[in-house]
């Protein structure tokens, strides 16, 4: 971290009060800390074009407009930022005035989405308290505390305490170049603490993803969770079912498409909070261990693949986090006596069918998945024709590598995942001889002998006409 900075975390408190401003007293924090521009290690510099854009137009056109929340908490941190949050006192209708290029979107959060090529810049109004009259602008919250709507305005300090984690809760002004430090959350990321605004339980009932944002951002970030932020997650972890599936898809994606997925699903599991969002698998993996170890090696291909900027699917995440389920409910149709490949295709409706109550996935990603599923059982069929149709199908690489973490984990056993790779390493003479050793009887551009035609049976006089 920025050397002045630190000095200035570890000064003295007559010190902090001449920095923080007039507005911080001993008894009590009755206004923001500001952080004056020579303070504090962010710069212009790190923020994006648009997110400047955005920014001044506010300013100029006479409202209050900060960059607020991650990007700033980043910036700290020594990261680069990557998104960039905008807070301002206009409303969305007002926005939208000032950006043709934005859309307001979100019934439950009005928020006002800029773009700018493919970086799109969200901008919110200043949220109030939930029981202010505002109009039009209501707040409504369900029996148990979940926030339906909520579209009350209000000013930049009831903004502040409206947010989720202190680390969130700073505003950089374009004004001066300031940063305005509403929680305290300056001392959290110097200690690498991730804490709540507010009483901790109404804050996970207001919003249960909180829940899995604090897991998120404790992994990402490497902070440890406060202990009275910790404290209620396992028994308010069910409130987790209250929410739409379409809205824990986005986050299953930010918690697993990260590069952090292997510690994401350790914490989740940690605190009962994986169980909510996948309680077919949290059963099978109580079951069978190799299911546990399946989607750890999964999510750790997929960490490996995001570290070094390869691409990835949430297809290919989905068909191992879902593949202990289909294969506990295929074994009981088989054991009903349905053959394998209807048992596996039935099996697959069905767990993906009790998923979806839980997590939205859309068909780009469920029918992909299901191929990966499909191959498992072509794969070994090798005869013929087969292994060169197998080997050009869309999915063969996706179902491959699957294959291979199925064996790694313990599933089946080692093997038929060596065949193929050296069927696919291989030149012409070896996937000859690796077709013949695998008891088909093609060469490798898939032409078979010819079997001998049956033959005809004569029509019996007797027979009708």
């Amino acid at each position: 971290m920025f050397k002045g900075f630190t000095r200035f975390l570890q000064s003295p408190g007559a010190h902090l009060k001449t920095l923080f401003g007039p507005q911080e007293t001993s008894g009590g924090q009755t206004g923001p800390r500001v952080i004056p521009r020579d303070q504090h290690p962010v710069s212009r510099q790190q923020f994006s074009e648009p997110a400047l854009k955005v920014l001044y137009r506010l300013h100029n056109a006479g409202f209050e407009a900060y960059l607020v929340g991650g990007c700033i908490r980043d910036s700290l941190l020594g990261q680069r930022p990557k998104d960039f949050d905008v807070a301002t006192e206009a409303t969305p209708e007002q926005i939208r005035e000032l950006f043709r290029n934005s859309r307001i979107i979100g019934r439950r959060f009005r928020i006002v989405h800029v773009r700018f090529g493919r970086e799109v810049i969200e901008v919110t109004t200043f949220r109030g308290k939930h029981n202010n009259d505002h109009g039009d602008h209501i707040a409504q919250q369900s029996e148990h505390g979940l926030l339906l709507r909520d579209n009350v305005w209000g000013d930049i300090h009831e903004d502040a305490i409206r947010r989720d984690f202190t680390v969130n809760a700073l505003y950089y002004s374009i004004a001066d170049f300031s940063i305005h430090d509403f929680a305290d959350g300056v001392r959290d990321i110097e200690s690498r603490t991730l804490r709540l605004i507010g009483d901790p339980a109404t804050r996970y009932r207001e919003d249960p993803v909180r829940m899995l944002r604090a897991v998120r951002f404790a992994v990402k970030l490497d902070f440890h969770i406060s202990p009275e932020s910790e404290a209620p997650i396992v028994e308010l972890a069910p409130l987790l079912l209250q929410i739409p599936p379409a809205r824990l898809f986005d986050e299953i994606l930010k918690l697993f498409m990260a590069g952090h997925g292997v510690e994401t699903f350790r914490m989740l599991r940690q605190y009962g909070l994986f169980a909510m969002l996948f309680p077919e698998a949290e059963e099978a993996m109580a079951e069978q261990p190799w299911v546990e170890a399946l989607v750890e090696q999964a999510l750790a291909s997929t960490d490996q693949r995001i570290h070094e900027e390869r691409p990835v699917t949430p297809a290919f995440l989905f068909a191992a986090l879902l593949w202990g389920p289909v294969q506990r409910r295929q074994a009981e149709l088989e054991a009903e006596g349905m053959p394998p490949i209807p048992a596996l295709q039935l099996a697959s409706q069905q767990a993906l069918s009790r998923q979806l109550k839980h997590i939205s996935i859309p068909k780009r990603f469920s029918l992909p998945m299901r191929d990966i599923w499909d191959l498992q059982l072509r794969l070994p069929q090798r005869r013929g024709k087969r292994a060169l149709q197998t080997r050009e199908h869309p999915r063969f690489r996706a179902a491959y590598d699957f294959l291979l973490l199925r064996e790694a984990a313990g599933e089946i056993e080692p093997g038929l995942g060596e065949w193929w790779t050296a069927y696919q390493e291989g030149d012409e003479h070896d996937q000859r001889r690796l077709l013949e050793k695998a008891g088909g009887d093609a060469g490798p551009g898939g032409n078979s002998r010819r079997r001998r035609p049956r033959k005809r049976r004569r029509r019996s006089s007797s027979g009708p006409a």
